[in-house]
């Protein structure tokens, strides 16, 4: 095998151990804006949320009352694992 294929193999091993690595931060949230102007959040599932300004806005303003109903309905709804 030429020294340059085995540098190109030897490069290409790295970038695969760095994209592994990359894959092991599951669970960690991020946000991003979208293309139409929303704010998407990464990492609760496997698809981003994504709500407007004003829709997070409303969500955050009622957060004490979701916790609540959270609380209240706990054994009827799911922990996905």
């Amino acid at each position: 095998m030429s020294e340059d294929l085995k540098a190109e193999l030897e490069r290409l091993k790295a970038e695969n151990e760095q994209l592994k690595n990359k894959k092991s931060s599951r669970g960690t949230l991020s946000m991003k804006v979208s293309e139409k102007g929303g704010l998407s959040v990464y990492g609760l599932g496997r698809f981003p949320v994504t709500l407007y300004k004003e829709q997070w806005l409303k969500l955050i303003s009622i957060i004490d009352e979701v916790k609540k109903f959270i609380e209240d309905n706990d054994a009827a709804l799911k922990t996905k694992e």
